[in-house]
């Protein structure tokens, strides 16, 4: 008699095996099918391979500025393929720790790729083996997504790469074009314009990051020109050729870009395809499985979470979705409104957000105010030589925070702040009331706040 699991998880990504190890937790027999390496896309070819490269090429921005620190160092060489060993030994290592994980959890992993055939029965082609057919009172679909290359580009690889591709990059080019100024593009822009790369970045919409807040793409677009890179935004590629010395690409603004080498970061497409899901009837949207605040399909015992969802793209809320999933099929209650998602884009300094811009505040109808605490003033900021950036606080009437945007070091981690103080429903009097230590970058939140509400201090 087949085994029965509680759940067949489809993809390992931090959806998927964070779903099978809260079931784990819970004594219950659960499957994860993935076809490629455990850890999914974040792991290993997004967000920890990117924050690896990032922190490397922040070394030598450090390094090109330490006289500015009573220290003189040799002239910076930038070994780009020991740079990546050291991001795969990250990787690799993070990696056998999510298959120790799932092993602890007595869940059982199988290397192939699985379709739904049944509202109860997952069919996995074994990659070293055949077809098995695993049995389920749930199935968690968790395949993420991946990057998409529109046709105008040359659809090679070597030339013409995807984020997927340039992780694996041994030699740093001279120069490099990124068409797409969202967080991935921005993020690469600053790995490769800190190793002293000659950047181009291309955005077809109005700014850098047009998505955020306006205030911090104006910000950044300032911030990657003091760099030496060449920002084009409101501009698109109208055609884009292979040449024996690279790339050559004509704009819509009417100029032409020739760079050693293209990054495509326009965006990633679900991984929804071939799972059997129009024979099970489970619903899509342009590709995205369609699910309800618990993270249920339309089909009874079939969930969805992570990229292929569609709703925030983020490891992060991944992984809250798989608590959500496991917490319903366990009879919990627990769901989600993604009202409250922090986001980060890093950058050097580091971007962050959580809740609401200025402008979708306003088109909500709500009535706010806003104010910024330039960075300049923090005294610890400026003991680190990082004045660069600000951070925004944005509040309603009733003093309640509807949404803060930082650019400062840590902001990735100061955003946490104000997301529990917002989950809270805390207002400006909380935060303000807050011991603050100093000196810390933190200090710029409390001094926001102050100034939100009338009595700003160091700030001016």
């Amino acid at each position: 008699m087949a085994k029965m699991y509680k759940a067949v998880v489809i993809g390992a990504g931090p959806g998927g095996y964070v779903a099978a190890l809260r079931l784990g937790n819970e004594k219950q027999p659960v499957a994860v099918v993935e076809n490629r390496e455990l850890g999914g896309t974040c792991l290993n070819r997004g967000c920890i391979p990117t924050k690896a490269l990032l922190h490397s090429s922040e070394i030598a921005a450090n390094i090109r500025e330490a006289d500015q620190h009573g220290l003189t160092v040799g002239e910076l060489q930038v070994n780009l393929a020991a740079m990546m060993k050291r991001k795969n030994d990250v990787v690799r290592r993070l990696r056998g720790g999510v298959q120790m994980l799932l092993k602890s959890r007595k869940a059982d992993v199988y290397a192939g790729i699985g379709t739904i055939t049944g509202a109860n029965t997952v069919q996995v082609q074994l990659n070293d083996g055949p077809s098995k057919t695993l049995e389920a009172e749930n199935i968690i679909i968790a395949t993420g997504s991946e990057p998409i290359v529109p046709g105008v580009f040359p659809q090679e690889r070597t030339k013409v790469m995807t984020s997927d591709e340039i992780l694996e990059l041994q030699e740093l080019p001279k120069s490099l074009l990124i068409v797409g100024g969202g967080y991935i593009g921005c993020e690469f822009a600053t790995v490769f314009g800190e190793l002293g790369c000659k950047v181009v970045v291309v955005e077809m919409l109005d700014r850098l990051l047009p998505m955020g807040d306006k205030d911090i793409s104006q910000a950044l677009a300032k911030s990657f020109k003091k760099m030496g890179m060449e920002i084009h935004v409101g501009t698109a590629v109208e055609k884009m050729e292979l040449t024996n010395e690279g790339v050559t690409a004509k704009l819509s603004n009417g100029k032409t870009v020739q760079t050693e080498l293209t990054l495509v970061c326009t965006g990633r497409k679900p991984l929804s395809e071939n799972l059997g899901l129009e024979a099970v009837g489970v619903k899509t949207e342009k590709g995205f499985v369609v699910i309800d605040e618990h993270c249920r399909t339309n089909v009874p015992n079939i969930y969805a979470i992570g990229d292929v969802t569609g709703k925030v793209q983020l490891a992060h809320v991944a992984s809250r979705q798989a608590a959500v999933a496991v917490n319903t099929i366990l009879g919990r209650e627990d769901s989600e409104d993604y009202a409250i998602v922090p986001s980060a884009v890093y950058t050097h300094p580091e971007i962050a957000s959580v809740g609401l811009t200025e402008e979708q505040a306003k088109e909500q109808g709500l009535q706010v105010r806003s104010t910024k605490f330039p960075m300049m003033a923090s005294g610890m900021a400026l003991a680190y030589g990082a004045t660069e950036g600000f951070v925004k606080l944005i509040a309603n009437e009733e003093d309640e925070i509807v949404g803060a945007h930082l650019m400062c070091p840590h902001a990735s981690d100061l955003a946490q702040e104000v997301a529990v103080l917002m989950k809270s429903e805390c207002t400006l009097h909380e935060l303000e009331g807050t011991i603050h230590g100093h000196p810390t970058f933190a200090e710029a939140l409390a001094e926001a706040t102050e100034a939100l509400l009338g009595r700003p201090l160091h700030g001016g």
